[in-house]
């Protein structure tokens, strides 16, 4: 399963740390971001289980960004 999201994260060491708060909180999410899409993409793929696309927009927004899942 891969979900994606819509993101105003643009720089890459705050791409970092969210992507390591990303992996501790969801161990069986493999996550990336594509910071040079105009959407600033965050990618993110499970093998084992369903994705939570809340779970992570409030995880982004704790840490002040906003996430709003792209349609497919």
């Amino acid at each position: 399963m891969v979900e994606v999201f819509r993101t105003n994260v643009k720089a890459r060491r705050h791409a970092r740390l969210l992507l390591a708060r990303i992996h501790e909180n969801f161990r069986n999410y493999r996550a990336n971001f594509d910071l040079e899409d105009c959407d600033q993409i965050l990618r993110v793929e499970s093998q084992c289980e369903h994705i939570h696309p809340n779970g992570l927009i409030q995880l982004l927004q704790e840490a002040g960004f906003q996430a709003e899942v792209l349609p497919d």
